[in-house]
């Protein structure tokens, strides 16, 4: 792509303000702006009356606006027709755009560039970028690569065909998982109808590995993130960084659960590449019977609405994390148990399951990173 000329954008912007006076009895819609070039934030109507503020600010459709104190993580946009005339307060300056020079959409992707941020951000002084406002003459004073107006046109539809593109497809792999996850649940349903109910202690009882600590060893943890998110790997403490703190040893296919937040789903079943990490107390591992139990089937058990209510239930206390999954409370909470050729048909099916997620987010993934190839292509 040929270079085009750095153009201020004091030349292509006139700062416009449209103040406005708070009245007791006005009703006032309010606009607020995403954070990395996500757009604008259509909120409710407020009471004059409600407000601290004495003044506010009318926007315009297709006016450029940013906010001063949330500049260096991308709030900046061209505001949207569905905004047009709401109201902002003093931090979030205003500016129409010279249309002969410039066209709105040019200019909002130009500003879903993180590098734009940061060079925006580490222009700031004094107390530091990240808490200073951006002030409009230091944007102002900003330039941008500037092509003819056509060619602007052409590189704002090349954008807006990808983006359009890649919203149609996660809408469509939205509606795809959600069929998908309610064609599992039912599978689910099935499989446990009129299965017979077994303790946890008798199906998948407790299975401790404790290991001696060794103050020149170094100790791989594993965590248990909450809502059925999986594990994931710690970095490695020094025997001395252990301390007291006692350690287990973790096996692939393990049911694992975290007993701070086993209430809110922090239940997985151990990876190939978890085995042999580490887990404190708060973890604990519970081993299926291989003749009567998988622990895919009993992970899926535990994070159906019913499941996660028993967690909670054998999770006594208050919130957070003075709610703690007891020893035997979970030893206690009776699961569903069909065959074990019926929880292996499941665990094939849910397998399947994931391998149609798995290609849907490669293929989404893939286009979530044209969009930055192509914004570098346009402006560099």
């Amino acid at each position: 792509m040929p270079s085009f000329p750095l153009i201020p954008l004091g030349e292509l912007l006139t700062y416009a303000p449209e103040p406005h006076g708070v009245e007791p009895d006005g009703e006032y819609p309010i606009a607020g702006i995403y954070g990395f070039g996500r757009g604008m934030i259509q909120r409710a109507a407020v009471a004059g009356r409600e407000m601290a503020a004495t003044q506010l600010f009318r926007i315009r459709a297709g006016q450029f606006i940013y906010s001063r104190l949330k500049s260096f993580e991308g709030a900046y946009a061209i505001v949207s027709s569905e905004v047009d005339g709401y109201f902002v307060s003093n931090e979030f300056p205003t500016f129409d755009l010279h249309y002969e020079q410039l066209e709105p959409g040019f200019l909002g992707w130009y500003f879903k560039q993180d590098r734009v941020w940061q060079q925006l951000a580490s222009d700031g002084k004094g107390i530091g970028a990240r808490r200073e406002r951006l002030h409009p003459r230091r944007l102002l004073d900003h330039a941008i690569p500037l092509p003819p107006i056509e060619q602007q046109r052409r590189i704002i539809a090349k954008l807006d065909g990808a983006a359009s593109q890649l919203k149609t497809m996660r809408r469509a792999a939205d509606a795809a998982r959600a069929e998908l996850n309610a064609t599992i649940e039912a599978a689910f349903r099935k499989v446990i109808a009129g299965a017979p109910r077994v303790a946890m202690m008798d199906i998948a009882p407790l299975v401790r590995r404790p290991i001696a600590v060794d103050p020149d060893g170094s100790y791989p943890e594993l965590g248990v993130r909450s809502f059925g998110k999986g594990t994931f790997r710690k970095p490695s403490l020094s025997g001395i960084e252990v301390g007291s703190k006692r350690l287990f040893e973790i096996h692939e296919g393990d049911l694992l659960f975290n007993i701070v937040f086993a209430w809110e789903g922090a239940v997985a079943v151990a990876s190939a590449a978890d085995h042999g990490r580490l887990g404190s107390h708060r973890f604990l591992t519970c081993v299926p019977d291989p003749r009567r139990a998988t622990s895919n089937f009993l992970l899926y058990y535990f994070l159906t609405l019913e499941g996660t209510e028993r967690l909670g239930a054998a999770s006594p206390g208050g919130a957070g994390r003075n709610r703690t999954l007891g020893l035997k409370g979970l030893e206690s909470i009776v699961v569903p148990a069909p065959s074990l050729d019926a929880q292996l048909w499941f665990d094939e099916l849910q397998q399947k399951a994931v391998g149609v997620h798995v290609g849907q987010s490669d293929v989404a993934g893939e286009l979530a990173r044209l969009i930055p190839a192509l914004l570098h292509q346009a402006f560099y």
